[in-house]
């Protein structure tokens, strides 16, 4: 059954395909073009650099009005990440907009692991450490880009 929420979907699908932005690559799973997986990598110049991360998008049938529901499946270390994976993201919460496609919501996901916003924690142990004592921060982030290598 095609519905509005399913063709958007395609069409974020095959932007994605055709005109891929650096660093992030996404794909509904197999029969569910509801269901993503999708891959950011560490953007370079960063301590998430070489890291490969992989997440997961659940959209409903009210996207595009609706942000989708997106988490890390790999393991995070990072102020606006939960531990459960969920993502702290203006855009994915009270800012979203149904401008935003599948190709946007992963690079903002990209650029927020180098920008993150420590006044808004998700984690308040990586955020304090971010705003305090950056090298240990960026010890523990080191750490995880390390464990991304051997689950991908």
């Amino acid at each position: 059954m095609s519905t509005p929420a399913r063709r958007r979907l395609m069409r974020d699908f095959k932007k994605l395909q055709d005109d891929p932005p650096d660093g992030v690559s996404g794909a509904p799973t197999e029969n569910n073009i509801m269901l993503w997986n999708a891959v950011i990598f560490g953007p370079n110049d960063t301590p998430f650099e070489d890291g490969t991360f992989k997440l997961q998008m659940e959209f409903t049938e009210e996207y595009p009005n609706k942000p989708p529901s997106v988490r890390f499946i790999s393991k995070m270390f990072h102020p606006n990440v939960y531990a459960d994976g969920g993502i702290c993201l203006d855009i994915l919460q009270n800012r979203w907009s149904p401008t935003y496609d599948v190709s946007s919501i992963l690079t903002s996901i990209q650029s927020l692991l180098d920008e993150p916003n420590p006044n808004s924690p998700a984690n308040s142990l990586a955020a304090q450490l971010y705003q305090e004592n950056k090298r240990e921060y960026e010890k523990k982030v080191i750490a995880i880009v390390e464990t991304s290598w051997m689950n991908t």
